[in-house]
């Protein structure tokens, strides 16, 4: 039995050396709630760390949402203690609002980022049967090639202060085989209830995948399609790229970057159509720092109405025609309550950074109209109304003092914080 443990740990090790290598951080993090997956992934990143020397760090998110999540956060803080690595538990709450598993999947991302501190890498234990699962999920909602691709090893998260990556170093492994490293090693994990719930589409695939086994549908094949669809997802993103620097342009002026996007209207308009709805979805979340792609429906509809010469919004942004270009920016109404305060972190809108700390009593917040009413002379304005009213903009007792992007103000207040180009969000996104 103990014979597949080697080959087990191996693997392992050569996901994290494709990940990672071949300069190793000092630390990263492990999100591990308990169940088998994220427990096995425990065990060989401890395994691993032997060779490597790598610190570990391990974060379990207590949803509240079943009477023995505590005692399973209780039971990884035992095994962390047992191996020697820190270990905290941040609890999440669900508001009602939203679709619950979307809620808490962006909540785990959102304590992930508070909690990792200075760690660049957090690891989760997705598997190949995560693959498969969620294929059959999106399969079922009808998505294209990016919904059906499969879920990357490595994935870019924005975070409040920065960025950070999202990295699954089991996706190659099985689920049965992570069980069977458990057992024979005698290490712990809790079984959730809610896995044989079949009101969760997940449960209702997991279990379907049983039946297609005996199809030649199983777990594998899927999982190899899906990985098939994610070679032609990164053929679509290259084409992609090719077209966005032939018919797009980051926004800026003379004093800096405005953050937004800009597309030639009519060049835009001459594009197949999948490239089109591809370069508008990554232009929507790179400008929202949102980490989910619009639904296909209104990004279809949102981008005829935008060739045709409509204002329309979505995900938080607006995008309008401006003589012969398209420009995407954050809508107002999403971010008008956004503020930064001094000794609130350096970061605004997820996006700009302070140059200088805030003095008592200043602030940064959008523009919006009460700053657009204070500036003299208007016409001079390099950004349109309607886009100038979402930039970030330096107050202090409700005076307008600096708006960087449109050479308000003596002194650099904030500035464009970005991990890379557009061009590279294109090709990961």
């Amino acid at each position: 039995m103990t014979q597949d443990l080697p080959n087990l740990d191996q693997r392992f090790a050569e996901a994290m050396g494709q990940l990672l290598g071949p300069d190793f951080p000092d630390e990263i993090g492990l999100a591990v709630s308990g169940g088998g997956d994220s427990m096995a992934m425990l065990a060989l990143a401890h395994n691993w760390t032997r060779v490597w020397g790598v610190k570990l760090r391990v974060v379990t998110v207590d949803h509240g949402l079943r009477p023995e999540s505590g005692d399973e956060a209780a039971m990884v803080a035992a095994e962390c203690k047992t191996l020697g690595w820190p270990h905290d538990t941040r609890k999440w709450q669900w508001t009602g609002d939203g679709n619950l598993q979307d809620q808490a999947r962006i909540g785990r991302l959102e304590i992930f980022d508070t909690w990792r501190g200075n760690m660049r890498h957090v690891l989760v234990g997705h598997t190949r049967d995560d693959l498969a699962e969620t294929f059959l999920m999106r399969l079922k909602r009808g998505s294209g090639v990016d919904g059906l691709s499969a879920m990357l090893a490595r994935r870019d998260v924005v975070g409040v202060d920065g960025h950070f990556e999202l990295l699954r170093p089991c996706l190659d492994m099985r689920r049965s085989e992570l069980r069977h490293y458990l057992t024979v090693l005698k290490t712990p994990w809790a079984d959730d209830p809610s896995n044989d719930d079949t009101k969760y589409d997940r449960v209702k695939m997991r279990q379907l995948l049983v039946q297609l086994e005996d199809e030649g549908l199983g777990v594998d094949r899927l999982a190899e399609t899906a990985n098939r669809l994610r070679r032609a997802q990164e053929a679509l993103r290259s084409r992609a790229v090719d077209v966005w620097r032939q018919v797009g342009r980051e926004g800026a002026t003379e004093f800096g970057p405005t953050g937004d996007i800009l597309f030639d209207r009519d060049k835009l308009a001459e594009i197949e159509r999948e490239t089109q709805l591809r370069v508008m979805a990554a232009a929507l979340q790179y400008v929202s720092g949102k980490g989910y792609r619009p639904r296909e429906a209104a990004l279809d509809s949102v981008l005829e109405l935008a060739l045709s010469g409509g204002h329309a919004t979505l995900m938080g942004c607006e995008i309008r025609v401006e003589h012969q270009n398209l420009r995407i920016f954050p809508e107002l109404n999403a971010i008008q309550d956004r503020r930064l305060a001094p000794n609130q972190g350096a970061v605004w809108d997820h996006r700009w950074s302070l140059a200088a700390p805030l003095k008592d009593g200043q602030l940064i917040a959008p523009l919006g109209e009460d700053g657009w009413q204070q500036i003299a002379d208007k016409k001079a304005m390099p950004v349109p109304y309607h886009a100038a009213r979402s930039l970030p903009a330096l107050w202090e007792a409700g005076q307008l003092r600096a708006c960087d992007p449109l050479g308000i103000g003596e002194q650099p207040t904030v500035q464009l914080y970005r991990s890379h180009s557009f061009d590279r969000f294109l090709l990961s996104h």
